[in-house]
């Protein structure tokens, strides 16, 4: 069977593709630009092109006939109303990776099915999956275009340290400050629950709904079962760089205020998403993907991205202006508590 990924080397795709790299059944091509051609694994064919160049892409695969497009990098209606024009009789499945941020904020139930209703008022990037989603699945009601959706949750892989707060740079700056001792920010009071999912794990599920006629036509949404609090996911953090961790909780009203100041999203970004409870049932998943479990788990997973954190200092940035914001709004925080107390 043969497969296209449309971007295929980052957070999300890179785990499949390795994990379909070592499956005989599939021949798999990556469309991109071919920056990470080097994190490629061997038996990956690689066609370096941009997307948004339609006509040659058109040119490109015109001869080509794909069991399954997988679109990773698509995140407003002109990206999918491109790929179905391209794609439109060349491909039995197209898989559309969307975001489980499109569920109502606040949802009325912080368990989360696949019917959960989609609305997200505080973040664009959420609106705009949600539209892709509709236009895509007018078209399988009114034409059958093969779509089937896929709405990840926070997936993280050995390159990535998963934080509920950080600067626009990454999230490096957080670990820097953990090393040095200093205080970290955690949204509200850092008990709301979260998913976090590696990407192995993530690639299980996925793979499972590549070729399956069943997933036509359907929404799914893939993490793993482990549920922590952020306090939990920070203290992991910490306990993993052998350090103590000084957690600061800060409203996430308040930090979506004074961030939007200094050029932070955290409405979006926490409002949005990262400060709501949300708990997945993925029992309609493991209907076509049984196998699909929690391998590696956070107290593991995040071994191995600060392994690979930790050896690779000269891919990630530091981050001055955020670590001044963090000092800040802690020091701010530490000023009105101290004219509160009562004397």
């Amino acid at each position: 069977m043969r497969a296209l990924f449309i971007g295929g080397t980052g957070t999300i795709s890179m785990g499949i593709v390795e994990r379909l790299a070592e499956d005989a059944q599939w021949e798999v091509y990556l469309l991109n630009r071919g920056n990470r051609a080097a994190e490629v694994p061997d038996g990956i064919h690689q066609i370096v092109a941009d997307i948004n160049d339609e006509a040659t892409v058109s040119d490109i695969i015109k001869d080509m006939h794909f069991d399954v497009v997988s679109e990773f990098i698509a995140f407003d209606v002109s990206a999918v109303e491109r790929d179905y024009r391209l794609f439109k009789g060349k491909t039995d499945q197209y898989i559309f990776i969307s975001s489980a941020s499109a569920y109502h904020k606040p949802a009325a139930s912080y368990i989360i099915t696949e019917g959960t209703t989609l609305s997200n008022p505080y973040w664009e990037y959420s609106r705009n999956k949600i539209a892709c989603e509709e236009f895509l699945m007018d078209k399988y009601k009114s034409e059958g275009f093969p779509v089937t959706i896929v709405r990840p949750s926070h997936t993280y892989d050995k390159r990535n340290v998963p934080l509920g707060v950080h600067g626009n740079k990454g999230f490096y700056q957080v670990i820097k400050r953990m090393l040095d001792g200093k205080p970290v920010i955690i949204q509200g009071d850092g008990s709301s629950l979260w998913a976090l999912t590696y990407n192995s794990d993530f690639a299980i599920g996925y793979t499972a709904l590549m070729g399956n006629r069943h997933a036509i036509g359907e929404a799914f949404q893939i993490t793993g079962d482990e549920i922590l609090t952020w306090n939990q996911i920070y203290q992991t953090i910490a306990d993993a760089l052998g350090v103590e961790l000084k957690a600061v909780h800060v409203a996430s009203d308040f930090l979506s205020d004074v961030g939007e100041s200094y050029g932070y999203d955290f409405r979006g970004g926490i409002i949005g998403d990262k400060s709501v409870s949300v708990v997945f049932d993925n029992s309609k998943l493991k209907r076509l993907a049984p196998q699909m479990t929690t391998n590696i788990p956070f107290h593991k997973g995040v071994r191995l991205a600060l392994d690979y954190v930790m050896s690779h200092k000269d891919s990630y940035e530091e981050d001055p202006e955020f670590d001044e914001f963090c000092d800040k709004i802690i020091d701010a925080l530490d000023k009105a508590k101290e004219s509160a107390m009562k004397k």
